[in-house]
């Protein structure tokens, strides 16, 4: 039973906030049943089912598919990164986000990317800059949920990490290809350690199947197996001060920040859809928020009925994107620091209002924000869209789930490394541009100890009698949130498994431009430029999708996205 639903604040239009803290208790003990992880490197995934197989639980896994990843998937995510993890404990029913997101340092303003002029500092400028290193959250995130649900021993999530950093792993055909389009000479080549691990003497860059050892990882997890605040004080936390400001372009972190890092634990944010209750990230994630908004806008309408082989169906979920981004984008931002109106952007009213526009023969001329209840006009926002994230799903034998994703924001993060992991670029989340036309402070704005907002989106699902359904999410920047709110309809609505949704085409409406993938229908193609849509058809998308579901006979399935690397596998 999903006792949250008994202990929220139940707000206006079906949405509640999870409290993780006040569910009654459950006496019956949970027959063990199948698990399964799904995740974006075999490596990760053995490691996850490893710590199954072990006796621990899905916060134990999680570590050590987390710990593997930051190894064999640095592009993605990493000990030197933040992320957002979706706990629910099938025993007690508690529902709890756990909030890994870096925060800035306490020197940060709003004008942090703003050169001397005061304007915009460029995408290198601002990525390969000390200044856009964060304080590293997912560390003390996975430490504090270990502390509330973990099974094993901390330190056993780390052996699997340890090991393969010693015995080297190979280097991996994804991993090659992005190793390959920094050199020579670029970016990820500026920095000493950087390119001494990817590169040979002579600036070659290792191929697939090379070998690759990381000593300095496995020391580094060794550090945290003992102690997780050996990445926020001592010595690893002085080669992090070092990396951010060593020259050119240093950053204002220091030791301080590190120290005064803490996780938080928030309620999940969850609204009804259909038959069906979808939970997510709060602020200062968006994904809670816009993802539930995209579906509210398109409950009124029968999407069963306009399938994914439909134009109908494909025009009405552009629509609810744009709409639902044009939102987020004005709104949405670090709620400690600014006034986010989530209750007014999933109220019923609103989003029946905002619904509306979407019953059209032609499409929108353009997205706009709407004025949801509790605010008095919308922001603006200048914030680039980067890929380097992945997402990971976990079910253990007790039906405990975990929907996490990680990142160090673009690919290889600020590319300067420490310990063996590279550090995130982070602050490059916030909008550069601090101000709006007339001169006011947009919500996403840079500042001293916020965290800037993050298209994250771990989403679980549960049915009426509050059971657990599925768990989903991806990495991909701003397009995380289409990408997974695409397959929350393929499942839900389109009665596709979690592999079919997966694998239908990207469809990204965040703005005017629609970005459509390789291997859309052309005819759909065709009548969605015939009602007006202006699209950036036929291109890649950069989706890591992973998913697990279970059957209405209790066994699970689980899909993994053919864009990167990854599995679904059981113990």
């Amino acid at each position: 039973m999903l006792r949250f639903l008994f202990a929220t604040t139940a707000l206006a239009g079906g949405l509640f906030l999870a409290n993780c803290s006040d569910a009654p208790e459950t006496p019956a003990e949970i027959a063990a049943g199948p698990a399964m992880v799904a995740a974006a490197n075999p490596h990760a995934v053995e490691a996850g089912l490893e710590a199954l197989r072990a006796g621990g639980d899905a916060i134990d896994a999680a570590i050590a598919v987390q710990s593997v990843l930051g190894l064999v998937e640095p592009q993605s995510s990493g000990l030197g990164g933040g992320a957002f993890l979706l706990y629910y404990d099938a025993q007690s029913g508690d529902l709890t986000v756990y909030d890994g997101r870096e925060t800035a340092p306490a020197s940060a303003t709003p004008e942090l990317f703003l050169d001397t002029n005061g304007q915009p500092l460029g995408f290198a400028d601002s990525v390969f800059s000390g200044h856009s290193i964060g304080v590293p959250g997912a560390v003390a995130m996975l430490a504090m949920a270990h502390a509330d649900h973990g099974a094993l021993d901390w330190a056993d999530g780390f052996e699997a990490a340890t090991g393969l950093a010693d015995d080297g792993f190979e280097i991996s055909p994804r991993l090659a290809r992005f190793i390959a389009g920094m050199a020579p000479r670029g970016p990820l080549d500026e920095w000493p350690a950087s390119r001494a691990y990817f590169f040979t003497d002579d600036g070659t860059p290792h191929p697939a199947g090379h070998l690759l050892r990381n000593p300095d990882y496995a020391d580094s997890t060794r550090a945290l197996a003992a102690d997780w605040r050996a990445l926020y004080e001592g010595p690893l936390a002085a080669a992090i001060i070092d990396a951010v400001q060593d020259q050119p372009r240093p950053g204002g972190l220091t030791l301080t920040d590190l120290a005064a890092y803490q996780a938080v634990r928030r309620d999940a944010l969850c609204r009804d859809y259909r038959e069906w209750t979808v939970c997510g990230a709060p602020p200062p994630a968006s994904g809670g928020v816009t993802v539930n908004e995209i579906l509210g806008l398109l409950e009124p309408y029968d999407m069963s009925a306009t399938g994914p082989e439909t134009l109908e169906g494909w025009r009405r979920f552009i629509e609810a994107s744009r709409l639902a981004y044009a939102d987020r984008d004005a709104y949405v931002a670090d709620a400690d620091f600014v006034t986010v109106p989530v209750e007014g952007l999933l109220d019923a009213d609103y989003i029946a209002e905002r619904s509306r526009g979407i019953q059209r023969t032609t499409a929108l001329p353009t997205a706009s924000p709407g004025i949801p209840d509790g605010i008095d006009a919308p922001g603006a926002d200048a914030t680039p869209d980067s890929p380097g994230t992945s997402h990971f799903v976990i079910v253990d034998s007790d039906g405990d789930v975990v929907s996490m994703t990680t990142t160090v924001e673009s690919v290889f993060g600020s590319h300067r490394m420490a310990g063996g992991f590279f550090l995130n670029n982070q602050m490059t989340d916030f909008s550069r541009t601090p101000t709006d036309a007339n001169g006011a402070l947009v919500p996403n704005a840079p500042d001293g100890g916020k965290r800037p907002r993050s298209s994250m989106s771990p989403t679980i699902v549960f049915d009426r009698d509050g059971e657990f359904v599925l768990a989903t999410g991806s990495p991909g920047g701003s397009s995380i949130i289409a990408y997974t709110a695409k397959t929350l309809v393929g499942m839900l609505d389109w009665g596709l498994t979690p592999q079919e949704a997966i694998d239908l085409p990207n469809v990204v409406a965040r703005g005017d431009v629609v970005r459509v993938e390789d291997g859309m229908d052309p005819t759909i193609l065709t009548g969605l430029s015939g009602l007006g849509f202006t699209l950036d058809a036929n291109r890649g998308e950069n989706s890591g999708l992973h998913i697990v579901r279970r059957l209405e006979d209790g066994s699970l399935v689980g899909g993994a996205d053919p864009r990167r690397e990854g599995q679904a596998r059981q113990p």
